[in-house]
Formats: C-alpha cells, sequence, structure tokens
C-alpha cells in the first residue's frame, strides 16, 4: 500500500509538471499568435491611413511617420522589427526593449524557409541567458497580397506566473499524499498486524509440532479464506499424524511384546535346562543304599531351588513392567516421597537435595518410589568397583513442573546404546532382564510426564524426570 501510494505520488507529480509545461508553451504559442494578429491589424491600418505610396522602398518613411512603429510596440507589448525583401533591417522599435532583439541581416535560411512555407509564417524558438524566447517572421504585403517588408517579432516567454501556479499546485498536492502515505503506512501496518497474528499462531504452532507427543489443533475463527484453509488443512494433518502415531504406537508396542516373550522364553529355557539334566543324572544316579544319599539328595534339591528361584525373579521383574500403574491422582508431597525411596538406601554417598521443603503434585505414590529407587539403582550399578561413588538426587521446580534430576559419576552410557536405553529388553549388565528403564518411562508418561537423560563416557550420566505439578 505504502509503495502504491508512493508510486502514485510520483506519477501524479510527473504528469503536473508536464502537463504545465505543455499548457505554458500553448499558452505562449497562442500569445503571440494574437499579437502578431493585431500588430499586423495595426500594421494595415497603418498602410490604409498613410499618405505616402505604398511600396518597398517607402516602408521606412511610412512608418517612422507619427513613430507609427514605436506606438504598435507600446500598444501590444512586443518590439518590432521590419526588414527588406532581402533580410537587411530597416526599422526597429525603441524605448523600453533592447537592441539585442534585433538582428542587422536575416540568414538565408530564414529568408528560404520564409518563402517556401505555405502560410508565410517561420517561428523559431530559442533560449539565452537562461530565457526562453521564439521570434516570429511573416510577411508585410499591401491589398494586392504583394509582399512589401518582412515583420519579426522578438517574444520573451515569462513562466513566473506559471512557475508559481506549478509550485503552489505540486505544494498543495504534496501535503495531500503525505497525509494519504502516513494513512497508508498505518493501515498497512494494523492490516499486516491483523493478517500476521494468525501466521503467527499457525507458525508457532507448526514449530510445536512433534511426533512423539500430542499435537495441538489450531482455533482461530476470525480470519480470511485463504488462511482458514490453511488451519484447517494443518488440522486435518494433526488428525492423520494422531491416527497414524497411534497405529505406530500399537505396532512398536507388539513388536515390543513379541519381542518381550521371546526374551522372557530364552530367559526361561536357560534354567530349564539344568534343571532337566539335574533330575536325569539323579534318576540313573540314585541308590538309596549309598552312604551319603542324603547329601546328594540336598545337593540337587539345592540346585532345582536355585534355578526355580531364577525363573521366579524373571517371572516377577516381567509381571512387574507389564502391570500398568493405576492413575490415582493422589495429592502428595514430592519431596517427602522421594525421601521414603531414598531411605531405603543405607550408602552414605546418596545426597538428597531438594530445593523447597515442599513440592505438591499429582501422582501415584507407590509408582514414584519405583521410578526414584529404579533410577538410584541404576545408578548404583553404574558406578565401577575402583572409583568413589557419588550420586545426587534433586528435587525442583522448572516452570510448572516437577523435577527429579538423579545423577551419578559412573562409567557413562555409550553411543551406541543411547538409543536403546529405554527399549524394555535391553539391558547392559550380566544378570537381570532391562525391564527398569523401561518401566520407568512407562509410568512417567502415564502421567503425561518425560524421561531424559545426559551422559558423558567415563564421566557419568545425569536422568531427569519431569510431570505436571498439578
Amino acid at each position: 500500500m505504502t509503495l502504491l501510494v508512493l508510486i502514485a505520488s510520483i506519477l501524479i507529480v510527473t504528469v503536473s509538471i508536464y502537463q504545465y509545461k505543455e499548457e505554458a508553451e500553448d499558452y505562449h504559442k497562442k500569445r503571440l499568435e494574437r499579437k502578431e494578429e493585431r500588430i499586423k491589424v495595426a500594421i494595415d491600418n497603418a498602410l490604409r491611413s498613410t499618405t505616402y505610396p505604398i511600396s518597398e522602398e517607402n516602408i521606412p518613411l511610412i512608418f517612422r511617420e507619427n513613430n507609427r512603429i514605436y506606438q504598435i510596440s507600446q500598444e501590444h507589448t512586443l518590439p518590432i522589427n521590419i526588414y527588406d525583401l532581402s533580410g537587411k533591417l530597416l526599422l526597429k522599435s525603441e524605448g523600453a526593449f533592447s537592441d539585442d532583439n534585433a538582428i542587422s541581416q536575416l540568414s538565408k535560411v530564414v529568408m528560404d524557409t520564409l518563402m517556401l512555407l505555405p502560410d508565410k509564417r517561420y517561428l523559431i524558438k530559442s533560449k539565452r541567458n537562461g530565457e526562453k524566447s521564439r521570434s516570429s517572421y511573416t510577411y508585410i504585403t499591401d491589398w494586392r497580397s504583394k509582399p512589401l517588408a518582412i515583420l519579426n517579432l522578438p517574444y520573451i516567454e515569462d513562466d513566473d506566473l506559471i512557475t508559481r501556479e506549478l509550485l503552489e499546485f505540486l505544494r498543495r498536492l504534496g501535503g495531500v499524499y503525505l497525509l494519504m502515505l502516513v494513512i497508508a503506512i498505518a493501515l498497512a501496518y494494523f492490516l499486516s498486524k491483523y493478517i500476521t497474528r494468525s501466521l503467527k499462531t499457525i507458525s508457532d504452532t507448526i514449530d510445536q509440532t512433534r511426533l512423539d507427543k500430542q499435537n495441538k489443533r489450531i482455533e482461530i475463527w476470525d480470519t480470511y479464506d485463504e488462511i482458514y484453509s490453511l488451519i484447517n488443512a494443518y488440522n486435518s494433518m494433526i488428525d492423520e499424524l494422531e491416527e497414524s502415531a497411534v497405529k505406530l504406537a500399537k505396532s512398536e508396542r507388539e513388536a515390543a511384546w513379541r519381542e518381550m516373550a521371546k526374551q522372557v522364553a530364552h530367559e526361561i529355557k536357560n534354567p530349564l535346562t539344568p534343571m532337566r539334566l539335574t533330575v536325569q543324572s539323579f534318576q540313573r544316579k540314585f541308590d538309596p543304599l549309598a552312604p551319603d544319599i542324603n547329601q546328594r539328595v540336598n545337593e540337587y534339591s539345592n540346585t532345582l531351588i536355585q534355578q526355580i528361584d531364577t525363573m521366579s525373579s524373571i517371572a516377577s521383574a516381567f509381571s512387574n513392567f507389564a502391570q500398568m500403574p493405576a492413575q490415582k491422582n493422589e495429592t502428595l508431597d514430592v519431596v517427602e516421597i522421594v525421601g521414603l525411596a531414598l531411605d531405603i538406601f543405607n550408602e552414605d554417598y546418596i545426597a538428597f537435595i531438594p530445593e523447597e521443603k515442599e513440592i505438591i503434585a499429582i501422582f501415584d505414590r507407590t509408582q514414584l518410589i519405583r521410578v526414584v529407587t529404579n533410577l538410584v539403582k541404576n545408578a548404583i550399578q553404574a558406578i565401577p568397583d575402583d572409583s568413589t561413588p557419588k550420586i545426587s538426587v534433586q528435587v525442583l521446580i522448572e516452570a510448572n513442573e516437577v523435577v527429579i534430576r538423579v545423577s551419578d559419576n559412573g562409567i557413562g552410557i555409550s553411543k551406541e546404546y543411547e538409543r536403546k536405553i529405554f527399549e524394555p529388553k535391553f539391558t547392559t549388565k550380566s544378570s537381570g532382564m532391562g525391564l527398569g528403564l523401561g518401566m520407568v518411562k512407562n509410568i512417567v508418561e502415564t502421567y503425561k510426564g518425560s524421561i531424559t537423560f545426559v551422559t558423558k563416557e567415563g564421566e557419568g550420566t545425569i536422568f531427569t524426570v519431569r510431570f505436571p505439578k498439578k
């Protein structure tokens, strides 16, 4: 809008200046023509009223008589020069006019051109000392149209009045367009703010769109049809994205459970094989009369009990992971519950650092304890035996979220394991099934939270749990 107003003002100024120049040109042309016609009428009257015979030789006498050439010049406020037919200056008006207006001898070009023109009138434009002027040449004839002399009327174009009018017009036009420019800038600003407000909302929402969380729909009603179509397209994309995310999550869960079933079957088969071999060996070598029969029975029993305990621990771990946390929505003090969870650990190197004495949030007491104990257990197991253990547990509030941060000075997590750390069946330890972190992630996400970690090999790992305060 600003550019259009600016271009329009420049065009109008240009056209106005051009129009004024054309009008000035036409004004001076017609003014000279009118003066020339009136002077020719006055010359004809002088020829009729003279007592001298009308001839080419008597022209100086006729117009010197009673200073007629001066009177005509004064009456029409225009200098007059009269040349003979050979181009030699005969007479010129005197008084207020400069001698520079008269040329003593006309050029051959002027003579020849004047003779060839059908209307016998030749106009020359010139510019001297910054002033524009024009000179008209025409014949003075008798009543039979016979040329007697050449009439020259020098005319200086005075553009002061027209220039003043043009400047006044441009000043007024500039004021009007300056006001229009200010209005256009203001309108453009508010219109652009109105339009870009919707686009800003759309842009911010798109920036926050993620595949791993629930995305908000854009709800804007007072906007243009084009932007409304864009909003509808985005909302449709979000709906399709959520459907795809649900399908993908379902597919991933099914794949995870299939992998889990394979892992559990594999873990169960491991103790079953030694149990079978033990029973078969006992069956072959059983001798009730052997002196060490009781010792052998005890050895066989201990072996079976050990393998049964192994299978029981596998079943318990799988059961704990498969059990989805129920959202009891208990209002509890997170600082107090985390402290209770840490009471089961007797290690002196575990430091509990709450930022505040009390942080109230909605969570399940039992599940929060499971989250903390699993993270601390992992931290303890990550510290090598030849290092001085150091573990800190922080509880704080950031951006209306409760943050639990567990850090250790363990061996860290290697790059190749970072993407697999929360997979249910993944573990880097020689024992266990690797269900702890997967269970923690499952619990936290059930309460609309998140778990992340920062690690550096050889220096340690920091796990951060976030969930809404209320």
